[in-house]
């Protein structure tokens, strides 16, 4: 019965008509052309899909719930906004020198020092100021330098040690006439001892007596491959200049010696000497200044300044250089040949070199003085050798194994170079630095005796092991020093034995007290603490 139903239904159905769409279409007909399996044609016409639009990326959690995924863009590029600095800005920072401290408390009743007075040998241990206009000639040839602790104090000064009254006894004695002979003198010893110092005290005193004082702040600056330089005509073996450094070392000797307008140019150059022309009866300050103007002639300006300086009747010179191991060994500079230059072949090192050993005596006498860094010093074995053999060191020989350079040994060779090590304070003058610490509000303990005492003996008493023994030093001798050591720690050994002795009876015969045993040694056996 419920089949003949279902074919009933099916039989009503077919014969019933229902309206469509479209008439029907034969089955090759219900695909496009475009899927025609002969032809492309269709396909490559076709317009390029359409790109999808980016929705984030989704990830189905373990849980059901969803996850976002934004895709990041890749980082861009950081942008630096700063400011930079302008040329010559950090190194001007660098070296930027401060000599007055307005926090500072000013001492009263400071004196200056003195052209009269500079060689007084009353003033040892005392701390004297630099009046202003030395001060001013020595910021122009740059003899202070960044660490020297002057911003501590309201404005500079400086120690009358025993090595300053004596050098500037000889500057007095060369101003005086009395020694006409000219001073080469090389300063060693250790780091902070007053080498540096010591230059600086030279030049101040050289200011005060009416001296032309040429400097050269660091050696470094004219080895490093940071100036100009050029070969010089017609010399053999090849010389290079420095016209840069040259018209900056005229234009600081032009500010710093302002007895130089009172000299005027005996007799005008050679006619292929100087390229311009240069004014008769002209000023020896405003010769340096037209070096100065124009590198190109800054050194052949140089050459007929220092002629003119060492003529009669002009004033003793000075000349001075810090970093001296600088200018012993090769320099940054590369030659026509792609090979280094070595330092002597700068006409400016030459000039120095040459007065440092004697080649180039001064003819009004004066003084040539050089220094040596620990802080800032390159490995040059010559110039070690001959510092130590010209300071009595017999005991320092050539080394076979090491390559020793005969220009470096040759500007010794001569003689009359002298070697001062400097050293440590007497503790008169330890007691005259600490007292102007004191007064300046550095120190703000009570100077006396006693703390002055206690601060010398913990710095070694002014101690310099390898110079003791040199004659005029108020030191103790290193010898007694050492049999003072060698007496204090066989003191204290005997007291250690002795404790310890005692510890060993009174162990053996009632034993270590319970409160004083600390421990065990490794084979079980108890051992104690007693002093």
């Amino acid at each position: 019965m419920s089949l003949q139903t279902c074919w009933r239904c099916l039989a009503r159905a077919s014969s019933q008509s229902y309206p469509t769409r479209r008439p029907p279409q034969k089955p090759w007909t219900l695909y496009p052309a475009s899927t025609a399996a002969f032809t492309t044609s269709a396909s490559l016409s076709a317009l390029p899909p359409k790109k999808k639009a980016k929705t984030p990326m989704t990830e189905k959690n373990i849980k059901g719930s969803k996850k976002t995924f934004i895709k990041k863009n890749k980082k861009s590029q950081r942008v630096d906004r700063s400011k930079k600095p302008a040329i010559g800005e950090r190194r001007a920072l660098r070296k930027r020198i401060v000599l007055s401290n307005t926090n500072a408390l000013e001492v009263q009743g400071l004196k200056d020092i003195t052209a009269q007075s500079i060689a007084d040998q009353d003033l040892r241990g005392q701390v004297l100021g630099i009046p202003g206009l030395v001060v001013d000639q020595l910021r122009a040839v740059e003899a202070f330098k960044a660490a020297q602790g002057w911003p501590l104090f309201r404005r500079p000064a400086m120690l009358m040690r025993k090595d300053t009254l004596d050098l500037a006894t000889e500057i007095e004695n060369i101003s005086l006439g009395i020694r006409d002979k000219t001073i080469r003198r090389v300063f060693v010893g250790e780091r902070g001892s007053g080498k540096t110092v010591m230059l600086l005290q030279a030049m101040t005193i050289a200011f005060l007596k009416g001296w032309v004082v040429i400097n050269i702040p660091e050696a470094q600056d004219l080895i490093l491959g940071h100036t100009e330089y050029g070969p010089l005509p017609s010399t053999t073996p090849t010389l290079y200049t420095q016209r840069t450094y040259t018209a900056s070392l005229l234009n600081a000797m032009s500010r710093a010696n302002p007895i130089l307008e009172s000299f005027q140019l005996s007799q005008p150059p050679a006619q292929n000497e100087i390229p311009i022309p240069v004014p008769p009866n002209i000023s020896l300050s405003r010769l340096a200044l037209l070096g100065a103007q124009d590198p190109e002639i800054a050194w052949p300006i140089f050459e007929l300044l220092y002629r003119e300086l060492t003529l009669p009747d002009r004033p003793p010179l000075l000349l001075c250089m810090d970093g001296l191991a600088h200018a012993m060994r090769n320099t940054q500079y590369i030659s026509h040949t792609y090979q280094p230059i070595h330092a002597h072949q700068f006409t400016l090192i030459k000039w120095f070199l040459d007065h440092l050993s004697g080649a180039s005596p001064l003819p009004n006498a004066g003084l040539v003085l050089a220094s040596t860094s620990e802080s800032n010093s390159p490995v040059v074995p010559s110039l070690k050798l001959a510092l130590s053999q010209l300071e009595g060191n017999s005991a320092v020989q050539k080394d076979p194994f090491a390559r020793y350079d005969e220009r470096v040994l040759g500007v010794f060779e001569k003689g009359g170079v002298e070697v001062q090590r400097m050293g440590g304070l007497s503790k008169e003058e330890a007691r005259g630095l600490m007292e102007y610490w004191a007064l300046s509000g550095v120190v703000r303990q009570r100077v006396d005796e006693g703390f002055v005492g206690e601060k010398w003996s913990l710095s070694g008493g002014g101690n310099d092991p390898a110079h003791l023994n040199s004659p005029g030093r108020s030191r103790v001798p290193f010898t007694e020093y050492q049999q003072t050591v060698k007496k204090a720690k066989s003191i204290v050994k005997q007291r250690i034995q002795k404790s310890r002795s005692g510890q060993q009876r009174q162990s053996e015969a009632t034993g270590p007290p319970r409160s004083k045993r600390v421990g065990s040694d490794p084979s079980g056996e108890r051992f104690a603490l007693r002093f």
